[in-house]
């Protein structure tokens, strides 16, 4: 099968890296700016998209625009395309699909939620067979590098996002990874497979931004560590889902995922807890995934047919969970408990929906983290 890599970034150069050394995929053309950085470049799409050898496009560019277009010409162009890009595919996965379907190739996004991580096939081979009561996770290396760091070194925030900064771990703006939209994105995504509806980015989406060495420290305290968690589940036509820090026991799997590393965990009936582990994210193991679905495509495996007719409202009614939020003054309202730590307090709230914990925090400056049901 030849092929085509939009962008040669460090994805994208993955890719290729990968490919060079399979008998059964070529890459003939590599989008790019900067032709001298390889010799198979063009910086012209059409070259691309009406060379009729090349079957299958890898869209490695990043962010919406050009990315949305250049996948949907290829598409249009009845050429198969692989994406790692959770952004574009969050916002317009169901114009993908449908323009796939409408020309008779595939669209395939499994590195877009978990890097090298196969848990997007794991949520459709599971789907197959039952539904999924729920799935939840830490989907951003990034954001748990800083965490595990701040737990291990008791260092501040800002140091350590610097840090990951210097490593290449995080972006010069790493909004996208510690404000939650990288996991956003994913959870949408994710949902999709696991529930058959295209959900909407209109669920709480909590920063982690303002966790401090001191909260790190009182949580250490209490045998508790911070990780941040994308998670959603369903009840008939409604979903609920929330991006924000949760609290587990120290000796819990997810408290003990260390560095850059994801753990996703799916749940269903027959099954119970099945939990996925391993690189989020990197050069490698990214290229990795969609060599993967190239390879599917080519060999025309299908681990469940993808839709996402199903329609879902939120709400943030369904479920009741235990919160801790701290302030830096005592909040009024019904709480298990308060505690004073230094210049902060933390409220132990009881069982409440978001709908309550949105009231409790109204317009106040709070660290919002959940208590873990393994802590029930």
């Amino acid at each position: 099968m030849k092929i085509a890599i939009l962008g040669f970034g460090t994805v994208g150069s993955g890719v290729y890296e990968i490919a060079k050394n399979l008998k059964n995929i070529e890459v003939k053309k590599v989008l790019e700016k900067d032709l001298n950085k390889i010799n198979i470049a063009t910086d012209n799409y059409d070259e691309i998209i009406n060379d009729k050898e090349i079957e299958l496009v890898v869209e490695c560019m990043g962010g919406l625009h050009p990315a949305y277009e250049f996948i949907m010409q290829a598409l249009k162009s009845k050429k198969s395309v692989v994406s790692a890009n959770k952004a574009v595919i969050a916002k317009y996965l169901d114009e993908f699909l449908q323009a796939a379907k409408e020309n008779n190739v595939e669209f395939r996004f499994e590195a877009s939620v978990g890097g090298g991580i196969p848990c997007l096939a794991g949520i459709q081979k599971i789907r197959r067979v039952e539904n999924i009561d729920k799935f939840y996770g830490i989907f951003n290396g990034t954001s748990n590098f800083i965490l595990d760091n701040m737990y291990r070194f008791e260092n501040e925030f800002f140091t350590t996002l610097k840090t990951a900064q210097e490593l290449g771990y995080a972006e010069a703006d790493p909004s996208a990874d510690i404000d939650g939209y990288d996991v956003t994105n994913k959870v949408i995504i994710s949902s999709a497979l696991a529930y058959d509806g295209f959900i909407k980015n209109e669920f709480p989406c909590f920063t982690m931004r303002n966790i401090t060495k001191e909260d790190i420290l009182y949580f250490k305290k209490k045998g508790l560590i911070a990780k941040y968690i994308g998670e959603a589940t369903t009840v008939g036509d409604e979903y609920e889902a929330s991006v924000m820090l949760n609290l587990f026991p120290t000796n819990a799997l997810e408290g003990n995922v260390l560095s850059n590393y994801n753990i996703v965990t799916v749940q269903s009936h027959t099954m119970g807890e099945v939990k996925f582990y391993g690189q989020g994210a990197g050069k490698l193991p990214t290229a990795n995934a969609i060599i993967q679905d190239i390879l599917d495509i080519q060999a025309n495996i299908s681990f469940n047919p993808i839709s996402i007719e199903k329609k879902y409202s939120y709400s943030a009614k369904l479920f009741k969970h235990r919160y801790v939020v701290r302030s830096n003054e005592e909040l009024k309202g019904e709480f298990d408990k308060i505690e004073k730590d230094g210049n902060n307090f933390y409220h132990y709230t009881k069982e409440i929906t978001q709908v309550d914990l949105l009231k409790v925090i109204e317009g106040k400056d709070c660290l919002v983290t959940k208590l873990s049901e393994v802590l029930v």
